[in-house]
């Protein structure tokens, strides 16, 4: 029976009733959390004995929305200037996931994968495009997860943007992958029925869509008024707005995740809330795109369940939830919106992702051992009470130490240990990306 005990560490347990234990060690067996207790408790002999003097021992962080495609857009310089959202979908993004074959999603997907270990981000609810090999693209980027020893949730982007053969192609990926995923995923590969946007589905689309997601019982992941003109469309050609859209053809409900949301309005809060849709927000994509910045603060004291996800902008969820505070900051004024990306990142991030998985992003006894370490001294008080202010100023410029998923240590000493040979990943990778930029 392989066991690591943890020691020497303040551990941090996050949940609901966030725990900052002194004196304490954690026991991992068979890749569960068996015990935390006080570290005289411990006496026996272990497998592995971690010293984590010096470090914070918290659970692997959780990304609630990502484009693993999006990494062969780094550098790409070929792509027009574009001032607003519908530009740059055109532009960039439109004309990149078009060239995009298995090979390339494979790869795409492998280096933010190997660079999410490096951030302690141990689970990824990743949204794949690619409208010209969409045919097996999700397996190809479960083999990259399972490599790397992550867990992801996967989904297709379905949309009828390149006509009915496309749009036929991506119903079936995606209930091909879910029904796998239920068969072979176990607790590490789950799926959703992935949706592009409201403004890119075509009735008869939707409709096939929910009533085939219903009948595998499947929650969808669909970008939605993500820019205005989301809106601006769904109110001209469907007279009603995007979440009343995707609420009549049953596509809202407990296991759905709203991207965006940055431009709904109240009536569209309270379905999100009635729904028990959640919702994702993604503040440096949004700045980054100019769309606006999600009221985070009205979303979370409406009662929605509020997540955080990078958009493919990074993996490092503490870079992210920092740009959250910021914004909401801004939006509103420093006396509100720290607390709400916060408890979305450590809270909100865990229960949508225990819609699907079993048991993580606590640390728990019972629960998955996904456990990072971080080097961290506080350098003044710490507690339950003021966390939260040292996890934006403090350990947000720290470095993970550690990374374990499911007890398998993937990362220590800041070395890398899994079985993936990232240079010659990277330069496969980037053999791959100069033939797509070719083809832009």
């Amino acid at each position: 029976m392989k066991t690591i005990l943890i020691k020497n560490g303040i551990i941090i347990t996050f949940g609901e009733k966030n725990k900052v234990l002194y004196n304490h060690a954690l026991l991992i067996e068979d890749g569960l959390i068996k015990k935390i207790a006080p570290r005289k408790a411990f006496r026996g002999k272990y497998s592995r004995v971690i010293d984590a003097t010096g470090k914070v021992v918290t659970p692997g962080f959780i990304n609630a929305h990502m484009h693993f495609y999006s990494t062969f857009a780094r550098g790409l310089t070929k792509a027009k200037p574009s001032k607003n959202f519908l530009e740059i979908l055109n532009n960039l993004w439109w004309r990149l996931d078009k060239k995009l074959s298995n090979s390339d999603s494979y790869y795409s997907a492998i280096i933010p994968l190997i660079n999410a270990v490096r951030k302690g981000t141990t689970t990824i609810i990743d949204h794949h495009a690619s409208p010209f090999a969409i045919k097996g693209s999700l397996s190809v980027i479960e083999k990259a997860v399972r490599e790397t020893g992550l867990r992801a949730c996967l989904c297709y982007e379905l949309s009828d943007r390149d006509g009915n053969e496309r749009a036929r192609e991506g119903l079936e990926e995606n209930a091909e992958f879910i029904k796998q995923s239920k068969t072979v995923g176990g607790n590490f590969i789950k799926a959703m029925f992935g949706l592009h946007a409201s403004f890119t589905l075509t009735n008869s689309t939707l409709e096939e869509a929910g009533e085939l997601g219903r009948a595998l019982d499947a929650g969808f992941h669909i970008h939605a008024a993500e820019s205005q003109s989301d809106q601006i469309f769904c109110e001209a050609h469907h007279k009603k707005r995007v979440i009343e859209r995707l609420l009549d053809f049953g596509t809202l409900g407990p296991k759905t995740i709203a991207a965006h949301c940055v431009h709904v309005n109240e009536k569209e809060m309270d379905i999100l809330k009635q729904t028990g849709t959640a919702v994702v927000h993604n503040p440096q994509s949004n700045a980054n795109n100019s769309v606006g910045i999600a009221d985070l603060v009205k979303l979370s004291e409406k009662g929605v369940l509020t997540g955080l996800g990078t958009d493919a902008m990074t993996v490092n969820m503490l870079e992210e939830v920092r740009t959250g505070v910021w914004l909401q900051h801004l939006k509103h004024d420093p006396s509100k919106g720290f607390a709400e990306p916060v408890n979305a990142l450590l809270n909100g991030n865990a229960k949508i992702a225990n819609r699907y998985f079993t048991g993580i992003g606590e640390l728990k006894e019972g629960f998955q051992a996904d456990i990072i370490l971080m080097d961290y001294f506080p350098p003044t008080p710490m507690d339950e009470n003021n966390f939260y202010g040292h996890l934006v100023f403090g350990l947000s410029q720290s470095a993970v130490d550690t990374t374990i998923v499911n007890g398998q240590i993937l990362m220590e000493n800041k070395k890398l240990k899994i079985n993936v040979d990232e240079e010659e990943v990277s330069r496969k990778s980037m053999e791959l990306a100069k033939k797509l930029w070719n083809r832009f």
